[in-house]
């Protein structure tokens, strides 16, 4: 059966569908449509599931050290008391009031879509969706991708590694109008690491907490 894996573009997703080598992507409008693709196994989204109410994540702290020079691509992950908020200012006054430190900017921006997802994961939330991180699917696919992926350097080292795993450049050159490369790669490499948690070869980061609504706390790969 196939995997899905899943990464954000500006208020939609772009979804790797992953059968053995063979690999489509695909354009999602909501989370709704990447939890109807049908007959997937696993979905790798890259984005927070699991949010605290007091602090840091463990599974982010562990992630950014793990990424080394690349740990700025791991936002800390918004509270979960930050979804309720309305705007920026009323995010950072709460995140202060909890944790002590003002939310990032970077992280409101990924609000809207935590938003959706822990909406529609429902209660028990759906357990074929996992949380992962791009940059640390690249880092165990193949420790040789160092360099940022909006680089040349970067985006060779890539497809280098996607290419011993799947038909990446098949997927590319049939990928849906406008989709960029960066977000194509990021959710063929989430797809990848779907495969291998499937078959039970994965890895997930964190300290096994759940958060209020029973959504675990860790980032897979």
């Amino acid at each position: 059966m196939a995997v899905l894996g899943v990464d954000g573009w500006r208020g939609r997703w772009v979804g790797a569908l992953l059968d053995g080598r063979a690999v489509r992507l695909m354009a999602l409008d909501d989370v709704a449509a990447v939890l109807a693709v049908p007959d997937v196994e696993l979905i790798a989204i890259d984005m927070p599931i699991g949010l605290s109410e007091t602090g840091p994540r463990a599974c982010d702290e562990i992630a950014r050290r793990r990424l080394l020079r690349a740990g700025s691509s791991v936002f800390p992950a918004p509270l979960r008391q930050v979804l309720a908020c309305a705007d920026y200012v009323a995010a950072c006054e709460v995140s202060r009031e909890a944790s002590g430190k003002a939310l990032s900017k970077q992280a409101w921006n990924l609000v809207p879509a935590i938003r959706s997802l822990d909406e529609a994961l429902g209660d028990p939330p759906d357990e074929r969706v996992v949380e992962v991180h791009p940059e640390l699917s690249f880092r165990a696919l193949d420790p040789a991708v160092r360099d940022p992926k909006i680089t040349a350097r970067g985006l060779v080292q890539r497809l280098t590694a996607l290419r011993t795993v799947m038909d990446v450049d098949d997927a590319l050159a049939a990928a849906p109008p406008l989709v960029p490369a960066v977000d194509a790669l990021d959710a063929c490499a989430a797809a990848w690491s779907a495969a291998r948690l499937a078959r039970g070869e994965g890895e997930s980061l964190g300290d096994g907490a759940v958060d209020s609504r029973g959504r675990p706390m860790r980032i897979s790969c």
